[in-house]
């Protein structure tokens, strides 16, 4: 009989969201949640395999679990559908899930076959079946993001203070590095009411913050992440959702997860704009500063589309904080075509970066592509951006000594801190009485030191 379980997880926030999901399935199937450590009987590993290193940080978990002696291990996630056979159980009792939609049929009949205990739920399957939302009757959402009978809503988000909330999954993007189209390929959307549902639930539950996330947020409610209309309904529908969002009652704080240039549109910053509660930062991947290099890239932008939309937010929004991700050393990339990634970082002004070496990703256009960058040129090139990233965000927080903002508390170890509404970490001085996790400060910012600012409470 399965009595105890855990969950391991890797990646994105998206496999976070979706390890809740499993958490509170099998709590309600009448488990009990402790630590691998703690000999669960069921541990289920949530793989990520966007890179060769997440793929074998995966296989490790995986072997961290058997090590463990649980009647049964559950391997999901991205790595046992990964088209490049890198994954292999070698034990009895590793059940392996290549199909998302079966994931909840699976562990009810796991737990239905080792219990004994009348009453518990029947493994159901999961209809196949289309949805038309409410917002208009022209939209049709190609299938729901999670019918009832697969992982349930969420209604806390525990062991986090800020709440992730899954509005959106699959890409079919195919940039030229990137493994996730093969892995989640079927793009679809949550239905609006079922995303304020769970957004009222986690707000009732005590999350003051939450992130709307997805695969590929900006394409939410569409069929295609290319696909692209300047004046179509279909791109009023992220802003729409996150408008509804935003007026849910006792719901401070709301973030969106990353866009792509294109996402952001004029709509879009009106309800940034109308809204306090919705934090002033975006997250743009860039990726490269060179038209070259996102061409072969295959990113959908060029360098100018990234500098129109930047000077589009700021037109918009009060020194917003906007961050982003670049990847250093894709194949080909030449010195010229790296200092036009600095110069466009230096000119944007970004309040944090995100700086990856590029990893050729096996199943991937970019593993097979010549001319390779030498990994000591790579390196040289990746610590002078980390070198420059820490001089902006030193920047970034300089404009904002002795003005008030507003922390969420997250953590209260060795002294309370948090991030303010432009996500940089707040430390604060000592005060009486300190705060808790998951309280909600006003604080002064007094000094800027090299981790974040150091704050009095108000």
């Amino acid at each position: 009989m399965l009595k105890s379980f855990s969950i391991l997880t890797l990646g994105c926030k998206v496999n976070q969201y979706e390890s809740q999901q499993i958490r509170a399935l099998l709590t309600a199937l009448g488990l009990r949640f402790v630590d691998v450590t703690d000999a669960p009987d069921l541990v289920v590993v949530n793989t990520c395999c966007v890179t060769h290193t997440a793929s074998a940080k995966s296989r490790r978990c995986i072997r961290k679990a058997q090590k463990h002696r649980p009647k049964a291990v559950v391997v999901c996630g991205c790595l046992p559908v990964v088209p490049t056979d890198e994954f292999k159980p070698d034990r009895e009792n590793i059940h392996v899930v290549k199909d998302r939609s079966q994931l909840a049929n699976t562990l009810n009949i796991l737990v239905a076959a080792e219990s004994t205990t009348p009453g518990l739920p029947k493994p159901v399957q999961c209809p196949d079946v289309a949805i038309r939302p409410e917002i208009s009757p022209k939209v049709k959402f190609k299938k729901d993001l999670a019918p009832p009978q697969e992982l349930p809503a969420l209604t806390s988000f525990q062991g986090h203070t800020r709440a992730f909330l899954k509005i959106q999954d699959g890409c079919d993007s195919f940039c030229s590095y990137c493994i996730i189209p093969y892995t989640r390929p079927e793009v679809r959307s949550k239905r609006p009411d079922k995303v304020l549902t769970e957004a009222a639930a986690l707000v009732a539950s005590g999350h003051k913050e939450i992130v709307l996330t997805g695969v590929h947020v900006g394409a939410y409610g569409r069929s295609s992440v290319r696909q692209r209309r300047s004046d179509g309904l279909q791109d009023e529908l992220l802003p729409d959702l996150l408008d509804k969002v935003a007026c849910i009652p006792e719901l401070p704080r709301i973030r969106l997860s990353s866009l792509d240039p294109a996402d952001v549109t004029e709509r879009l910053l009106d309800v940034f704009a109308a809204h306090r509660n919705i934090m002033p930062h975006l997250h743009l991947s860039l990726q490269a500063g060179s038209d070259r290099v996102l061409g072969r890239m295959c990113r959908p932008y060029t360098a100018d589309d990234f500098r129109a939309k930047v000077d589009l937010i700021h037109s918009r929004l009060d020194r917003p904080a906007i961050t982003t991700d670049i990847i250093v050393g894709f194949p080909s990339e030449t010195d010229a075509d790296f200092q036009q990634t600095v110069r466009l970082a230096r000119e944007v002004q970004f309040a944090k970066m995100h700086v990856f070496t590029f990893s050729p990703r096996q199943g991937t256009a970019a593993a097979k592509m010549p001319d390779k960058v030498q990994s000591q040129i790579v390196k040289e090139r990746s610590q002078i951006l980390r070198d420059i990233d820490l001089e902006l965000q030193s920047r970034f927080r300089e404009r904002f000594l002795g003005e008030t903002a507003q922390v969420l508390v997250e953590t209260t170890n060795a002294r309370p801190a948090g991030r303010a509404e432009r996500y940089f970490m707040v430390y604060l001085n000592h005060a009486a009485p300190e705060p808790d996790n998951n309280d909600l400060v006003t604080v002064r910012i007094e000094q800027n030191t090299p981790n974040g600012v150091i704050a009095s409470t108000l």
